[in-house]
């Protein structure tokens, strides 16, 4: 494939996913916050000073707005102490693992609660009162006489037909969604995965070389021993001949 196919697909992707993170966070704090997604987003350890300015908020509201989101697990920090002024300053990172599995969990949620309601409209009866355009299941139509106790009319059987067909657009667009933010908490997921293997590849190599390196050095040092008394046992042997031919 093309680096240039390629750099599209993946900015392509990033958008996609940056749309979802956008959704779930302002379903859970507020619009105020969704900016936010954008500043974090492919980033790591963003000063918190830095995010007030852009947002153009008090260095309060943002870590109002940023503790919001690590309640739900959606971002993490770091803090360093400033040497100078003494206090300690945050650095934000975006967690879009967790946000788009609390996304999917959103979604599937709300996804069952349409599928009950199709459900119910498939094998209840609801009825209508056209003067007060009041809706009435079964239930309460007989109760009342299947007469309207706001003006008396006669509650007439109300057609489902448009309702469920609203409602079965909505499940095939929620199990569209469910499966993009399922897409896309895996690809996190198996890149967060492959990070960690590559972290304790990168470990294990270190740790294989420190111990390498001390076994080299007694090798060295028996070899010179052993050149040492070699030295010396040809010297004694010198020695004996010599007197021997003395």
């Amino acid at each position: 494939m093309p680096k240039k196919s390629r750099k599209k697909k993946t900015s392509v992707n990033k958008k996609k996913q940056i749309k979802l993170l956008k959704t779930i966070v302002e379903s859970l704090i507020g619009k105020q916050s969704v900016e936010i997604v954008d500043l974090l987003a492919g980033k790591k350890h963003i000063n918190e000073f830095i995010i007030a300015k852009k947002l153009k908020l008090t260095i309060n509201q943002t870590r109002n707005v940023l503790y919001k989101l690590l309640d739900h697990g959606l971002v993490s920090f770091t803090r360093k102490k400033d040497r100078k002024k003494g206090w300690y300053i945050y650095f934000w990172t975006l967690n879009p693992y967790q946000a788009l599995n609390l996304l999917e969990d959103g979604l599937k949620k709300k996804l069952q609660e349409q599928e009950a309601l199709l459900k119910n409209r498939r094998e209840s009866n609801y009825y209508f009162c056209n003067n007060c355009s009041v809706e009435v299941n079964e239930e309460t139509a007989l109760l009342n006489n299947f007469i309207c106790h706001e003006c008396d009319g006669v509650y007439q059987l109300a057609d489902n037909t448009k309702f469920i067909q609203e409602i079965n657009d909505k499940i095939t667009k929620l199990k569209k969604d469910v499966e993009l933010a399922s897409m896309e908490k895996s690809k996190e997921g198996t890149e967060i995965a492959s990070k960690k293997f590559k972290k304790l590849e990168a470990a294990k190599r270190r740790e294989a070389k420190k111990q390498k390196k001390p076994i080299k050095k007694i090798k060295k040092i028996k070899r010179y021993k052993n050149s040492r008394k070699t030295m010396k046992h040809k010297k004694i042997i010198k020695k004996i001949k010599t007197k021997k031919k003395r």
